[in-house]
């Protein structure tokens, strides 16, 4: 698969050409603006790599630890992970759970110092107001700002498909050119023996370009006189 910093790369190189094809089309700088903010924030921080230890999970910082639970309730590459729009959808909905939690725990602390330096006498009571406001606002946004929510919505799916096409572009590839070690030793005896040098079987080393194309000619065989062994030969002289 390719690596963080690849992916990275990816991210980056590709950010100004839907910056450009967005204000293109859109005519608008908020727009253009939400698609590219979101599109460098799903592919830096919030793809689909968050479900192993990843430079995505890392950037979280002090955070990461939200994503124990989704790291160890995927299965890497999954669809749920790395589906189109299904594996978006899936991360925006874990995030939001986050931020309820956390928001709510939030209030209620807040609402609980509030009592205590004697500003309320019924903490549970402002609690509730705040969660109702807090509701109504995430509530009321989307309907405010529609052409706005779309937009982020388009760049985190465009960040995640960025992510999920190159892992399977490179899956795909190394598919199509994998050998099984009996046709690839097979290639490579033939390449071997297709690029073996004429000069290899007597020792010697073309010095030029001419001697190169000069047809090889095989020097005669040298004639060696047999040799006894030293007892055999002792016996003869006696």
């Amino acid at each position: 698969m390719p690596s963080g910093r690849t992916h990275d790369s990816i991210t980056l190189w590709s950010l100004p050409l839907l910056a450009g094809l967005t204000f293109a089309r859109t005519q608008s700088s908020s727009l253009t603006l939400f698609v590219s903010g979101s599109y460098l924030f799903s592919g830096l921080m919030f793809g689909p790599d968050l479900d192993v230890y990843s430079h995505q999970y890392k950037r979280w910082g002090l955070l990461r630890w939200i994503w124990l639970p989704y790291r160890r309730s995927m299965r890497h590459r999954s669809f749920w992970s790395h589906g189109p729009i299904v594996g978006t959808v899936v991360r925006v909905v874990y995030l939001l759970i986050w931020v309820g939690l956390l928001g709510t725990g939030g209030i209620v602390v807040g609402a609980i110092a509030v009592q205590l330096i004697s500003q309320t006498n019924d903490w549970f009571a402002l609690a509730q107001q705040w969660w109702s406001s807090s509701i109504s606002f995430l509530e009321r946004t989307p309907q405010q700002y529609p052409m706005e929510a779309i937009a982020i919505a388009i760049g985190l799916e465009l960040g995640a498909m960025s992510h999920a096409l190159s892992d399977w572009m490179l899956s795909t590839y190394r598919r199509a050119f994998k050998r099984s070690p009996k046709k690839a030793a097979i290639i490579r005896q033939a390449s071997d023996s297709s690029t073996a040098s004429p000069f290899e079987g007597n020792g010697a080393k073309p010095s030029s370009i001419a001697e190169r194309s000069q047809p090889v000619i095989p020097s005669p065989p040298t004639y060696r006189e047999p040799q006894l062994p030293p007892f055999e030969r002792r016996k003869d002289e006696e």
